[in-house]
């Protein structure tokens, strides 16, 4: 079931509601494997700032534009044809749960920036429906995925499909769902959440949730 997800300010801080997502089934993991404050969830629940995008693949679009005006743009069918890799990866959502062992399939976003000389050090993810984040270009190099396809399937849209940026190191409010563009940056400017009050970095390791954390 969709569920939508609002900013709610509660002493100070800016957090998630959730229609919906009352009850969570938790599982038993190494406590190595789940940062501070998390459980873990044998579901995937879903939350999102607003509306799911509902996105023809064939006016689908994957840009990627450099802090100098430059662009590079791939249809689906050219994303496709791109290399891909397989991702093992456990998520973190800001929300507290926790969900191991997810399987990925996708695009190294090394794949996409080959070739493309930047001095950039800031990358401002942007989304189909104006969602917006921003991460170190560093958070990107051997660590995130535009991933298309979850646990064997094509990625559903209420998960980010067609296509997610996955960034699994941080909070999923860093992995961008319906990604449209990479917008390489000399600058770093806070994005949808980070504006409202959460962290800029989101390190679940260190509970960065919100500023000053």
């Amino acid at each position: 079931m969709e569920s939508q997800a609002f900013a709610a300010s509660k002493g100070g801080q800016v957090g998630l509601i959730s229609r919906g997502f009352q009850r969570r089934r938790e599982v038993e993991a190494s406590p190595d494997r789940v940062p501070p404050g998390q459980y873990v969830t044998g579901d995937f629940p879903v939350l999102s700032a607003g509306p799911t995008p509902r996105i023809s693949l064939d006016e689908w679009r994957l840009r990627v534009t450099t802090e100098r005006g430059e662009e590079l743009t791939w249809t689906w069918e050219e994303f496709l044809a791109l290399p891909s890799e397989r991702v093992d990866a456990d998520i973190h959502c800001v929300t507290k749960w926790s969900k191991l062992d997810t399987k990925w399939e996708g695009v190294s976003v090394d794949t996409l920036l080959q070739g493309i000389g930047t001095s950039a050090a800031f990358v401002t993810a942007h989304s189909y429906g104006g969602y917006t984040t921003n991460l170190p270009l560093a958070d990107l190099s051997g660590k995130a995925w535009v991933a298309s396809n979850y646990d064997g399937q094509p990625l559903a849209p209420e998960h980010g499909g067609p296509a997610r940026l996955l960034v699994p190191h941080l909070y999923l409010w860093k992995s961008a769902k319906w990604i449209h563009r990479l917008e390489l940056r000399e600058d770093e400017r806070p994005g949808f959440w980070e504006s409202l009050g959460y962290h800029i970095y989101g390190d679940p390791w260190k509970e960065q949730r919100y500023a000053g954390d």
